[in-house]
């Protein structure tokens, strides 16, 4: 990722934080959960390692490849499971934002900014401090009637912050593009 290494650590942190909570997600005795959980882990270890900040390591010319391919096929993965429900159509705008962000790497390596195409990054902008917004205002009313001894992968709470916090994540990484 382009910019200050400061902000890159944090973004590092928290989608490495999230990746970590969602694989505990994983360990539902819902079955979707499970399943959404795996998909979101994926995204909140792929996005930490794609937000360490290029002044400390620059991967290989190869991996920006691997990463889109990927992305690619969780986004595929995402539209196929779309057929049992709605949102995983967000995994696959996710999953794509992902992809589009490695290919935009891949074909401009050490320039800062500017990278990827102003209307795609535009779109992927507004999709995403959408989703935020509308994270944020679903976090509220949860939070307030919580109740019970859920297990860390049954706190739908957590789980709308975990979200929330990789829309955060999405919105800046797609700023630095």
């Amino acid at each position: 990722m382009h910019g200050p290494a400061s902000p890159g650590w944090l973004l590092v942190a928290l989608c490495a934080a999230t990746g970590v909570y969602c694989l505990l997600r994983m360990r539902s005795h819902v079955e979707e959960q499970r399943r959404t959980a795996g998909g979101e882990a994926l995204m909140g270890f792929g996005m930490a390692a794609m937000a360490v900040p290029a002044a400390v390591f620059t991967p290989p010319s190869w991996a920006w490849p691997v990463y889109a391919a990927v992305f690619g096929a969780a986004a595929l993965h995402a539209l196929w499971s779309a057929r049992a429900g709605g949102h995983h159509l967000h995994h696959m705008v996710g999953a794509s934002a992902m992809a589009y962000m490695a290919i935009a790497m891949a074909l401009s390596p050490g320039h800062h900014g500017g990278s990827g195409v102003p209307y795609v990054t535009g779109a992927l902008l507004v999709y995403f401090t959408g989703y935020v917004l509308l994270c944020g205002v679903r976090l509220v009313p949860v939070a307030a009637r919580v109740g019970g001894a859920a297990g860390w992968g049954d706190r739908p709470e957590l789980a709308r912050a975990c979200r929330l916090s990789m829309g955060i994540a999405m919105v800046a990484m797609l700023l630095t593009l």
